[in-house]
């Protein structure tokens, strides 16, 4: 008698990298949740988390707190990704689930450079990491928002960039400093040469958020669609495997302003979001609207962007302190 093959049943990491697509989160998320998810299974001495619930995710987030000593904020992640795997992959609902308590994130005011020191880090790097750098204080975008811009959404004549899919899934739209008109549009001509010698091999296509690679064909190997800061090599696209040229990769930027700190001597552990930071902090400083100043973050809730108000250039509240009376 000859047996069928039968298909084998999908395994559990693979529904969950499915659910996360169909359910279009970001491939960053999805490696940390199934990092995550796979922790937890191999804590529990590889058990399935059919056979475990509420008891067994609290002793794994306890035992990261108490032994791994993470953050908050690691934990609250931990806790996420095991709440998509009972919610939407195992489709398992329980009231321990709502109980669950996140960990409580400490309120630290954020790490902001006055303009001198913005200026003196920003002298110190070079190419095309000092032009990043000065977009991110220059425009308000965060690191990613930055790595991944596209030529078509900076407006030369406007003078303003429009961040896509930015955190939320939001479009804003933000300045364009007439300080880096100039060098953006010489990095754009010799970026142009480089898209040229990748059409040539048949590698300029890049990669297409959600369905616009079907809806428009075309689009990928389109010059308006491609990163302005481009990676010096290409990859292998872990989702669909193409292999082509991605955006630059952002720790690399984290690296130059690393060293450009340290030449400076600046004893603030200041990275390149903190060029975001001091973005805001220097606009409510030179007296624009904190309505304003929070369009252009792209914050959702104005009371994120009041935290800069206890960063400003005087001490505690902006009171003089008794001391300077005397």
């Amino acid at each position: 008698m000859v047996l069928k093959n039968t298909p084998t049943a999908p395994k559990l990491l693979d529904l969950v990298r499915e659910k996360l697509r169909l359910l279009h989160y970001s491939i960053r998320t999805e490696d940390q949740y199934v990092q995550w998810i796979k922790r937890f299974i191999l804590f529990h001495g590889k058990r399935h988390p059919r056979e475990m619930g509420g008891g067994e995710v609290t002793a794994f987030l306890t035992d990261l707190a108490v032994r791994s000593n993470v953050a908050a904020s690691t934990q609250n992640q931990a806790l996420s990704a095991l709440l998509f795997l009972y919610r939407e992959v195992l489709a398992i609902d329980l009231p321990w689930m709502n109980e669950m308590v996140r960990a409580k994130r400490p309120a630290r005011l954020p790490v902001v450079l006055t303009q001198n020191e913005v200026a003196a880090v920003l002298l110190r790097m070079q190419g095309v990491y000092a032009l990043m750098a000065q977009l991110l204080y220059g425009t308000g975008m965060r690191l990613m928002e930055c790595a991944r811009l596209r030529v078509k959404d900076v407006d030369f004549e406007r003078l303003e960039i429009v961040v896509r899919d930015g955190k939320g899934a939001k479009d804003r739209v933000t300045m364009l400093p007439q300080k880096t008109v100039a060098p953006l549009q010489e990095h754009l001509r010799h970026r142009r040469l480089l898209f040229d010698d990748d059409l040539a091999q048949c590698k300029a296509a890049v990669y297409l958020p959600d369905a616009l690679a079907a809806k428009y064909p075309n689009a990928a190997i389109e010059w308006g669609w491609q990163y302005v800061f481009p990676s010096g090599s290409y990859s292998t696209d872990p989702r669909s495997g193409a292999v082509r040229r991605h955006h630059i990769d952002e720790k690399l930027l984290q690296r130059a302003m690393k060293r450009a700190v340290q030449a400076v001597g600046l004893a603030k552990p200041a990275t390149p979001h903190t060029l975001r930071h001091s973005f805001a902090t220097h606009l409510l400083q030179a007296g624009y609207d904190i309505r304003t100043v929070q369009e252009l973050l792209g914050h959702a809730d104005v009371a994120t962007t009041m935290i800069y108000t206890h960063v400003l250039n005087k001490g505690g509240c902006g009171v003089d302190s008794p001391l300077d009376r005397l």
